[in-house]
């Protein structure tokens, strides 16, 4: 092993050790309140921390940083949407879901309608959505330690899910939420180092991005190809090719002609000379200038995918149930909005140094250009600018440990709302809390662990993408009407969530399944786009329904509703909230 991957993996070690130590302190718990919602006594500074640790998940150490690199500009968009989330949240959910005395969505969603329907429905959403959120954090601590150490990827894959399963069943939210609040520093101070030492080398290189030319290698370099990839290249560049271009052998010199594309196979490795300008994937900017423009790239329909991509995010946050299930823990309505505001600015000091590094990635990683993982930008920085030396392998090995503690909060937020809902809604009450929350934890992350083991060929930050189409599609839709519409019902509720959750869900798949349905990017290209980008459809699909369905079955709009929202919306302070579970349960 190399310098750089004994260092790396001990600073991996270290943070899982450190993460398992401070999740101790909530061995003591025993309660319903203790597991699912810390006894709802977090401080909105500690929560805010928390909540931040939790979010930041594998899309966003990894993929924001990937996607500007490619991207350029229309790359930002991913760290607006997750930020401006917060936004909407703050000021159509956080205080009233406080009220509602709630554990979980379903608890809710049972609070507000009383449908025992509606309950399984959403307890199937929670699931859905949980599992597939999961799923890319687990696929990115795999990848880190692939590239970091030369493992196997089913290695990384299968410590985090280990590591997340232990800590969540012996602590819950109590000690989950002192990991995540000490995984965001971590994380934060993982991406500052790097920012500042690259900034400084970069302002001593005296780059500029204002320059009708694309990226350059700045060595001799060999670039292997693992996936399929589809290169256009700007200006003419030779290269020796070994393997398949084209679909035919190769095995020497090519020259790749200005404004052409080419197929490189799996397997195939490509090397260039220093100074070289660099092919980028296709569809992506292919010049320095070009990238730094909205809407410049080759792909169909980039509008259309953009504003459906800012649909998801911005809407898509308030349908994730493990940060929904981070307002229940407030004292009150107040500190749920104080921990809103916290977090936004938080998220923003996080997102504005990942898309530095994403900028930087492009000067000094431009090899991933060609092979299209992106998603290591961040990984492969630190020895790319500093070498590999003993520093530059301590910068990597910090790089490597924040990006295990951004997997390791996330998915064990998603792993306590996991099992919040396998105890309460589908194991047996018999035994108390302190026995059924450890079962649901194994019984929940055992098979997102099983499927991270194996390859789904899709980047961090388009996977998550998805599951927050899904989440803005059911989620969302069920707690702005549950919220603030007195005319809900039960039957419109569940046929709004089936609606935007059929629709958005079955995109996500036909998308992991690599289907087109249009057969060239002429005018038929747009329903292509929306499989990746379902949000602009499904969500006003979702809220139309809802509305409509519930109209039409007015008669069983519940008798209490007023009385409910009045909870929801009434100072704590008169004493209308309760909570929907006893505390011994």
């Amino acid at each position: 092993m190399t310098l750089t991957a004994i260092t790396s993996l001990t600073a991996i070690v270290l943070v899982a050790v450190v993460s398992a130590v401070i999740g101790s302190i909530g061995h003591r718990t025993r309660l319903t309140t203790d597991f699912l919602v810390a006894s709802r006594s977090v401080p909105s500074r500690l929560n805010a921390g928390a909540i931040s640790g939790e979010y930041l998940s594998a899309a966003s150490f990894l993929g924001v940083a990937g996607a500007v690199l490619v991207e350029g500009l229309d790359g930002l968009w991913y760290a607006v949407g997750y930020t401006a989330g917060y936004l909407a949240l703050l000021l159509f959910v956080a205080a009233p879901l406080r009220r509602s005395g709630a554990y979980t969505v379903s608890d809710f969603a049972d609070a507000r309608l009383a449908s025992p329907k509606l309950r399984r429905v959403c307890t199937v959403v929670v699931i859905l959505i949980c599992w597939l959120y999961v799923l890319p954090q687990l696929q990115g601590a795999g990848l880190t330690v692939a590239i970091v150490t030369g493992l196997p990827e089913w290695v990384g894959s299968a410590a985090a899910g280990v590591v997340v399963i232990a800590t969540v069943a012996l602590g819950g939210m109590r000690s989950v939420t002192f990991v995540q609040a000490f995984q965001y520093w971590f994380k934060m101070t993982a991406l500052a180092i790097p920012v500042i030492i690259g900034l400084a080398v970069w302002f001593g290189d005296g780059h500029t991005f204002s320059r009708d030319e694309p990226p350059e290698f700045r060595e001799d370099t060999t670039v292997a190809v693992e996936t399929p990839v589809q290169l256009d290249v700007r200006l003419t560049v030779d290269v020796v090719a070994r393997g398949s271009v084209d679909g035919r052998p190769a095995n020497g010199p090519q020259r790749w002609v200005a404004g052409t594309s080419h197929v490189v196979a799996p397997g195939t490795s490509l090397s260039f000379r220093a100074g070289a300008p660099v092919p980028v994937t296709a569809g992506a900017p292919t010049d320095d200038e070009s990238w730094l423009r909205p809407f410049t790239g080759s792909e169909p329909h980039q509008v259309l995918a953009t504003y459906s991509l800012i649909l998801a995010t911005f809407l898509g946050t308030m349908g994730l149930p493990h940060v929904l299930g981070r307002f229940y823990t407030n004292p009150d309505g107040r500190a749920a909005r104080r921990s809103a505001v916290v977090v936004l600015a938080m998220l923003s000091g996080f997102y504005i140094m990942v898309s530095l590094l994403g900028v930087l990635s492009r000067v000094y990683t431009p090899q991933l250009l060609v092979n299209g993982r992106s998603d290591s930008a961040i990984l492969l920085l630190p020895t790319a600018i500093l070498g590999s030396n003993l520093f530059g392998a301590l910068v990597g090995g910090l790089v490597a440990a924040g990006a295990w503690a951004a997997f390791l909060s996330t998915a064990s937020g998603l792993l306590v709302s996991l099992a919040g809902v396998v105890s309460t809604d589908i194991l047996p009450r018999r035994r108390k809390m302190s026995g059924r929350f450890p079962l649901a934890t194994v019984i929940a992350g055992i098979p997102p662990t099983v499927v991270a083991l194996l390859p789904t060929g899709v980047n961090f930050a388009e996977a998550v993408a998805l599951v927050f189409a899904v989440a803005a599609s059911t989620f969302c839709p069920l707690l702005v009407l549950g919220i603030w519409w007195r005319g809900l019902t039960d039957v419109g509720a569940i046929a709004g969530v089936l609606t935007g959750g059929i629709v958005s869900a079955g995109s996500v798949v036909l998308a992991l399944a690599g289907v087109r349905l249009a057969a060239d990017d002429g005018a038929g290209g747009w329903i292509d786009v929306l499989l990746y980008r379902p949000a602009i459809m499904s969500v006003p699909l979702a809220f139309l329904v809802m509305v409509l369905v519930s109209r039409a079955t007015r008669e069983r709009r519940p008798v209490d509703a007023g009385q409910v929202l009045l909870r929801l919306h009434a100072p704590e302070r008169l004493g209308l909230m309760r909570d929907r579970l006893d505390e011994n349960a």
